[in-house]
Parts: C-alpha cells; sequence; structure tokens
C-alpha cells in the first residue's frame, strides 16, 4: 500500500486570488510587459489547446493570451509574473503533519496536487513545514495531467513505486480526488474522516 495527499483544502489552507487576472497584469506590468486593455477577456478565454484532462501550465496560458492580443513577452518574464502572482499564504491544517507521518508508517507516501503554477506546490511545502515528509511529489504541471484523469493517478502511484491499485489517495473532492476510485484505489474523504482518523483507516485497510 502506498498513500498519496492533495495538498490544497487536504493539508493545507491557502488564500487565493479573488481576482487572479487582475493580480497576474499587476505582475506583468511590474516587469514592464504592456497588458491589453481588455485583459479580464483575454485571461478568460481559451487560448491553449489540450486534451480533456491535461493541465495548461498558466505561464502558457497567460503567455497564449497576450500573444492573442499582439503583445509579445519572453517566457522566463510571464513564468516569473505567474508565480509571484501565485504566492500566498499558507497555513498547515490541524494533524496535517501527523497524517502523513502515521501513513508514512505503512509505506511509501506522496502528494499528488492540481496546480497550474510552477513552483506553488514546492514554496506551499516549505511554508507549511512538510518538506522532506514525502517520498514523492506529483503535480498536473508537471506531469502534464489533472485529477480525476486516470494518467494523474498512474503519474503519482509511478512516482511511488507500486500500481494504481495499490493506492490510497487522501483529499477533500470527490469530484477529482474521487478519481482514484477508477484506476482499482481507494479514496479517504477528509470532509468526512478528520486527519487525526487517517492512521486508523489506513491500519483498517485489507
Amino acid at each position: 500500500m502506498a498513500v498519496t495527499f492533495d495538498l490544497f483544502g487536504t493539508l493545507v489552507d491557502v488564500e487565493y486570488p479573488t481576482d487572479p487576472a487582475e493580480v497576474v497584469a499587476r505582475e506583468l506590468e511590474s516587469r514592464d510587459v504592456a497588458v491589453p486593455d481588455d485583459w479580464h477577456v483575454a485571461y478568460g478565454e481559451r487560448h491553449v489547446d489540450a486534451p480533456a484532462g491535461a493541465e495548461t501550465p498558466l505561464p502558457a496560458h497567460v503567455a497564449a493570451a497576450l500573444d492573442s492580443r499582439g503583445v509579445d513577452a519572453p517566457d522566463n518574464v510571464v513564468r516569473h509574473a505567474v508565480v509571484a502572482a501565485f504566492d500566498p499564504d499558507v497555513t498547515r491544517r490541524e494533524n496535517a503533519l501527523e497524517a502523513v507521518r502515521a501513513a508514512a508508517e505503512r509505506g511509501p507516501v506522496g502528494i499528488y496536487s492540481n496546480c497550474a503554477v510552477p513552483e506553488l506546490v514546492p514554496r506551499t511545502l516549505i511554508r507549511a513545514g512538510l518538506r522532506g515528509e514525502f517520498d514523492a511529489v506529483t503535480t498536473s504541471v508537471g506531469c502534464g495531467w489533472r485529477k480525476p484523469h486516470a494518467k494523474a493517478f498512474e503519474a503519482a502511484a509511478e512516482a511511488l513505486g507500486v500500481a494504481p491499485s495499490a493506492l490510497v489517495h487522501v483529499g477533500d473532492d470527490p469530484a477529482t480526488d474521487g478519481g482514484i476510485v477508477d484506476v482499482g484505489g481507494r479514496f479517504l474523504d477528509v470532509t468526512e474522516i478528520p486527519l487525526e482518523a487517517v492512521g486508523g483507516e489506513l491500519e483498517a485497510e485489507p
């Protein structure tokens, strides 16, 4: 058995921007990128044709949105702007560390997080005091697939050296995290099973 945890909403709480397009625009302008007047419209449009379930990195989306309005910006500038825009305050949820360590007593433990922003997951783990607690950290921006797509859980399982059917995934969203069931694994919903009870639930795993 191996265990993966969702990150945002499961192990940590973060403050998300209420207007992400505006925050990204400010970071772009601070780097001398000419943000178009209809930026909010451009930001909300789909610009990258990706397969169903695939992750589009947010810097790629932002660069394509700028390009759609005739604005050319270096990729590294766009990336830095996006990373700076989504640099949140982080609060580790009560009993999160204990739940991770209880899982680690039973086998390999990892993170699988849907996240389109490069560097956000590693930064969050550092700020939450969770860096070094996991055998593998897999993200949708890293592997290219978002939960609940089967390939997302397959990537998480491969990173831990197990079959997807041997994976227990702990998360807070049945619509995404619950996709583990479709590849033969088990879902623990922290909205129904509190973090402090995760160890006991794993102990009961047949």
